[in-house]
């Protein structure tokens, strides 16, 4: 199976997350479970089916993380060579050529991305135009509703 790239921080919000669902989401659903067992007829016990169907939930949650986790390859960009060239887990400022808005994103793995936090995906129309290029280079990245030239003003390895 193909390796995962993900940055440290993104590696380590999973760890937390799978952590958080192991040690306390699963054991105090595992609670509700016997709690509504103990009200009688299951068939009818909304409680009970609620509480198995967040189970569910958790359970598949965990198995996703732990599939995840079991596929990553950790690219640790402060550990990089910074030859000032975008690569992934850099953080880019960005300026639109034509309306000299500027924008800042930091390049991250599918499962990081957010962009209302400035965090886009790897495999991003914005991304893929960025790879490789530099500070001072101008790109042109196709979007849904045209092109928009972006002029690379800064390239960070934070």
């Amino acid at each position: 199976m193909q390796k995962v790239p993900m940055t440290v921080q993104g590696e380590q919000a999973l760890r937390d997350e799978l952590e958080f669902l192991k040690k306390d989401s699963r054991p105090k659903i595992i609670k509700e479970i016997a709690i509504a067992r103990e009200h009688g007829d299951l068939k009818e016990n909304a409680e009970y089916h609620a509480a198995r169907e967040q189970q569910g939930f958790i359970e598949g949650r965990i198995q996703d993380i732990e599939g995840k986790l079991s596929n990553v390859q950790i690219i640790d960009i402060s550990k990089m060579p910074q030859n000032g060239k975008i690569i992934f887990g850099t953080t880019v400022k960005l300026i639109n050529v034509e309306t000299d808005e500027e924008k800042q994103y930091h390049i991250v793995g599918e499962d990081e991305a957010d962009v209302p936090k400035g965090k886009i995906s790897s495999g991003s129309p914005i991304a893929r135009a960025l790879f490789g290029k530099e500070e001072g280079d101008v790109v042109a990245v196709k979007v849904p509703s045209g092109l928009i030239e972006y002029e690379i003003d800064a390239v960070l390895y934070v």
